[in-house]
């Protein structure tokens, strides 16, 4: 019912226009946050590709790889008879991040005129798309047509979905800004734990003596996530200019604990000459950094600190036999399951929290906590104490997935909202840059520590004290934080150019349909789509939490 009204409120704007996602009056806001779900659950697959890289490693041989004869990398973009290197399939997953980070920053300002509807219809054509154009790569055998679908289309729906609810979320939300965002990115941070099992599921279907089923469960899951990420993208909505919820107003802005919020709106062109937009990108690489060089090692330093002790063997890592070593690699498995938990949950969260502590509070915590944790685990590790070094980074991990949830919000307080999901574009350049730094960090400092002669359960000592240093110019970049300058913000003119659209297609929804949305029809209409669009993102969650606890039941 809400649709139709809606609907008919521009019949002269296309489809996908911003004007023909204006909100008709009596819109339920609950309905957006499953829209965001159901792209951000799909695009964070992302996190969950290298399920595939073992298959596509011995897709020729299929039994065992096939090695390519000495040629490097170009030969393995074209090569057909022989198999790809896992550290070549990895070219995939870098091309996903630093993709999302450019193609959220080239393109988040198009975004801002466009509307999500359109830019969520382009992210999931791209996404699902290049999943089916890899498909055929690897069906072809040609890694070439992979990096292009999966990595280069792939990316570039990556980061359009990515970005595309937040500035409709913050304008939902006002008095929630955290909790809105940190729902939809916990969505991000949930995709692999509901894909890699899906795909995994897949593969095992369609593998068989001569195809190790790769190929048709890209296809399959391409299409899936085609409708999927198409029916949130057309869930969405955007409130009508000057739209708060009822019974809110904006808090004071004398009050000493609002002083960070905004009262304007600064235009995306203006933000790169803004100190504080380059304090929130240092805030957030340092973040990002430590956090997901911490990840890369997680697993790996669990196994080689405690060795045989995770399953009841009493042996250092380097004694134990290929048996041992599965039975290892299994438990450090329900680990990483337990670690994708805490990252789910921690978006969440601490994003919700911050809506009452504030964002300035929040992330001083994650850099004052997180420094004491990361400095205290070489201590934890030398001990020997499996349950502290494991909630050390279970606390970690979820300030890691904090930080990207929380800060779409402080960039609303900063800069206001009327921009906000372009400036979170340019924003995750930082994010880009950090999965290049931290990851490099890791793996050099542990290579040059083991050429020395470092025993593998000390090997990681140095490396903690190094994120440490992250951590602490983070917090400093953090406490430098002021608000901005007024001067920077749009005119009221300006302001009225970029909202005149929007107005003047709320004027014709309220003149359309102004008592239709009140009617008992149109509240019974929308109380089973909210229903059925919760239940649509709410089961997929259950299914992978509950796959998640049975990994994690192993590990405990």
């Amino acid at each position: 019912m809400q649709s139709s009204i809606h609907d008919a409120a521009a019949p002269a704007a296309p489809l996908l226009s911003r004007q023909r996602t204006v909100a008709a009056p009596g819109f339920n806001r609950w309905l957006v946050p499953p829209a965001a779900l159901a792209i951000h659950l799909c695009i964070g697959m992302a996190y969950g590709f290298s399920v595939f890289w073992l298959p596509l490693s011995q897709a020729v041989g299929i039994t065992e790889p096939v090695p390519c004869t000495p040629g490097g990398f170009l030969q393995e973009l074209f090569a057909r008879g022989c198999d790809w290197k896992v550290s070549t399939l990895g070219w995939i997953y870098t091309l996903f991040f630093v993709l999302l980070g450019t193609s959220a920053a080239i393109w988040g300002h198009w975004l801002e005129h466009a509307g999500p509807r359109k830019a969520g219809v382009v992210s999931a054509l791209c996404w699902g798309g290049g999943m089916l154009v890899a498909a055929l790569g690897i069906h072809l055998h040609q890694f070439w047509l992979m990096l292009l679908g999966s990595g280069v289309i792939g990316g570039i729906g990556l980061g359009l979905g990515y970005i595309s609810p937040v500035s409709t979320l913050v304008k939902w939300f006002p008095d929630r800004r955290g909790m809105a965002t940190g729902m939809a990115i916990m969505g991000f941070g949930g995709g692999a734990m509901i894909g890699s099992p899906l795909a995994s599921g897949l593969m095992a279907h369609f593998a068989n003596a001569h195809d190790v089923g790769v190929a048709p469960t890209f296809v399959v899951m391409g299409l899936v996530y085609t409708v999927f990420m198409l029916g949130g993208a057309f869930g969405y909505r955007v409130p009508a200019p000057g739209w708060s919820p009822l019974g809110w107003s904006p808090p004071p802005a004398d009050a000493a604990a609002n002083a960070m919020i905004a009262r304007g709106h600064v235009h995306v062109r203006r933000i790169w000459g803004i100190p504080q937009f380059w304090l929130v990108w240092m805030v957030l690489c340092m973040n990002v950094s430590a956090g997901i060089g911490v990840l890369g090692i997680a697993s790996p330093m669990l196994q080689e600190v405690f060795g045989g002790e995770l399953i009841g063997v009493h042996k250092p890592f380097g004694a134990l036999d290929g048996e041992q070593l599965k039975a290892l690699a299994a438990a450090a498995a329900g680990f990483t399951a337990l670690l994708s938990l805490f990252n789910i949950g921690g978006r969440f969260a601490w994003a919700s929290i911050s809506d009452r502590i504030g964002r300035k509070l929040t992330y001083a915590l994650f850099f004052v906590i997180g420094a004491l944790l990361y400095a205290s685990i070489p201590s934890i590790a030398g001990a020997g104490n499996k349950l502290l070094f494991v909630a050390a980074f279970c606390v970690i991990v979820s300030m890691y997935g904090g930080g990207f949830a929380t800060v779409p919000a402080y960039l609303a307080d900063l800069f206001g909202t009327q921009m906000v999901g372009a400036i979170h574009g340019r924003l995750l350049t930082s994010w880009a840059t950090a999965g290049i730094v931290g990851p490099v960090v890791i793996n050099y400092m542990r290579d040059y520590q083991l050429s020395l002669g470092t025993p593998r359960d000390q090997v990681y000592n140095q490396t903690m004290y190094i994120l440490v240093g992250f951590l602490l110019v983070g917090l400093v970049c953090n406490l430098l934080l002021r608000p901005v300058d007024r001067r920077h913000f749009m005119s009221e003119e300006e302001l009225a150019r970029e909202e005149k659209p929007l107005r003047e297609a709320a004027a014709v929804v309220a003149q359309q349909a102004p008592a239709a949305a009140t009617t008992a029809t149109a509240s019974g209409g929308q109380r089973l789509a909210l229903l059925l669009a919760w239940l649509a993102v709410g089961l997929p969650i259950a299914w992978g939490v509950y796959r998640t606890l049975q990994s994690v039941a192993g590990f405990l």
